[in-house]
């Protein structure tokens, strides 16, 4: 199934994508709240994404699946090619680092470039989303853990990121989380190492990679975090970007006002955000 969070008429809804249309759910709450319930809604919903109907996708606003996740954690550093291209070494132990509540974003909103800042660039990533609470979970009790997965973009500033040791900031500019373009449930994914991912910056491919690269797994991730904190329903988990970022080009190509950036992800769709400056 897949599950959007919508804008229309003047409210923020929760639906389901049917095919160009979305249903709405008829539940009030947030995703958060859909998620937490899910054992109970999941029949109700699956009958209405079979009865259809629902209005034009065209018609409504999506914003971000979940909009206020309780925790954003990212991983840095986990695809080889990205290591290479960094010039650093394969991380022994996960490199982590978080994501503002305010850095989330919709998947075909504006990104904006921040006053003063002029090192803007694009990672793209498999976001995995938390179903349920997940304390001291093991790497093969992991997948059952997951609700689902959507396509994110780790926008960075670069000059912030690199300014310390601690890479959080750099990370958190308002609009630099962007996710979407809805939720997709794990059961229609199965494996998620195993999907094609794919950044184009105005038309030209950047980045173009697969899941199963990953230097450390979904599963594992989850482990990891789940040793350090509890994590819970809505909880989101960037897993880590490929190769091609702009500030590894020779020479370095940063994002302008603009810019039009698109991730792709097999099976998962797509999100697309025009740079934007600051006002």
């Amino acid at each position: 199934m897949k599950l959007a969070t919508y804008q229309a008429n003047g409210q923020t809804r929760t639906g389901i994508v049917v095919g160009d249309s979305i249903v709405d759910t008829g539940l009030d709450g947030t995703m958060i709240d859909l998620i937490a319930r899910w054992d109970e809604v999941k029949p109700q919903l699956e009958a209405k994404a079979a009865a259809g109907g629902g209005v034009p996708l065209s018609s409504v606003h999506l914003c971000s699946p979940v909009l206020r996740p309780g925790k954003i954690f990212a991983i840095g550093l986990n695809y080889a090619d990205h290591i290479a291209e960094s010039k650093m070494g394969t991380p022994e132990k996960q490199v982590w680092f978080t994501k503002a509540q305010t850095s989330v974003n919709g998947p075909y909103d504006p990104i904006l470039i921040a006053r003063g800042t002029m090192t803007n660039d694009y990672e793209a990533e498999m976001v995995a989303v938390i179903g349920k609470r997940a304390k001291h979970v093991s790497a093969d009790e992991a997948k059952a853990y997951v609700f689902g997965y959507c396509v994110g973009n780790d926008a960075t500033e670069r000059m912030t990121q690199h300014a310390t040791p601690q890479w959080s900031l750099g990370k958190s500019f308002d609009t630099h989380a962007p996710m979407g373009p809805w939720l997709t449930t794990a059961d229609e994914i199965g494996d998620p190492h195993r999907l094609g991912i794919r950044c184009f910056v105005n038309g030209e491919k950047r980045q173009d990679s697969n899941t199963q690269h990953l230097v450390f797994n979904l599963w594992e991730q989850i482990a990891h975090l789940s040793a350090a904190m509890t994590l819970e329903p809505g909880d989101v988990i960037f897993t880590g970007t490929p190769g091609g970022i702009g500030a590894a080009m020779d020479p370095r190509r940063f994002l302008q006002p603009g810019d039009v950036v698109r991730i792709e992800i097999d099976e998962l769709g797509h999100i697309e955000g025009t740079m934007q400056a600051e006002g």
